[in-house]
């Protein structure tokens, strides 16, 4: 551990939880990196992402976007590639996008499908499935409204879903955000992943939340912010 990394870890209270009101401004104090670092949530949740049953999976649009702007590829036929283009998409294609991808292209944070191009986009799952770039009818990825789907991911819109381990752990903005923006995006993220409480879950949904930049030490939250 770094000499940078202990004084930021030192102005955390051992044994407190702290309301996002205290959490946002301390965690944008202890951001020590020359870079603008991007805020997390992490989130302990009590399912068995084992079961199929207890899977927690969605999308949400945060407020004030990610600080960044993603690159959005679509594969689509006709019409809709139009459509894609006018929405903002940074690269539009059709099948001759699936032989690219194939022959190592992978310039992109968001690929999107039309429904009836993903008997050929499906081809592709060993390469873009390991990535987190496989198009998905769930996280509204593979859609005939191809517009909507660029412009919500243009807009901030992110994914979350449970690892093999129970957590959650999603990117909700930058340090360089407002205090009030940030609390907002925090706010928005949470309130999604409670919505999505399975209801096989049984007992605690959320055992523990954390906050903090990327290179910063975690802040732990009070319950108050993520029961519902």
């Amino acid at each position: 551990m770094g000499k940078k990394h202990r004084a930021a870890l030192a102005q955390i209270e051992p044994g407190r939880l702290y309301t996002l009101a205290d959490a946002v401004p301390l965690i944008k104090r202890m951001a020590y990196a020359r870079f603008d670092e991007t805020v997390e949530v992490t989130m302990v949740l009590g399912v068995d992402p084992r079961k199929a049953d207890q899977m927690v999976r969605g999308t949400v649009v945060l407020p004030n976007g990610l600080g960044k702007t993603k690159r959005v590829v679509v594969i689509a036929a006709g019409e809709k590639q139009s459509e894609a283009q006018s929405a903002g998409a940074d690269e539009v294609g059709g099948e001759d996008f699936v032989e690219r991808i194939k022959g190592g292209w992978l310039d992109f944070d968001v690929l999107i499908a039309t429904p009836d191009m993903m008997k050929s986009v499906g081809t592709l799952g060993k390469i873009l499935g390991p990535r987190g770039l496989m198009p998905n009818p769930k996280t509204g990825t593979v859609t005939f409204e191809v517009g909507k789907a660029v412009q919500e991911v243009k807009a901030g819109k992110v994914e979350f879903r449970v690892d093999k381990t129970g957590v959650v752990h999603v990117p909700v903005g930058r340090v360089s955000f407002p205090d009030e923006k940030l609390i907002e995006n925090i706010r928005t993220l949470i309130e999604a992943v409670l919505r999505a409480k399975p209801s096989a879950s049984k007992g605690r949904y959320v055992r523990a939340a954390y906050c903090g930049s990327t290179m910063g030490p975690a802040v732990p939250l009070a319950p108050s912010e993520y029961h519902s």
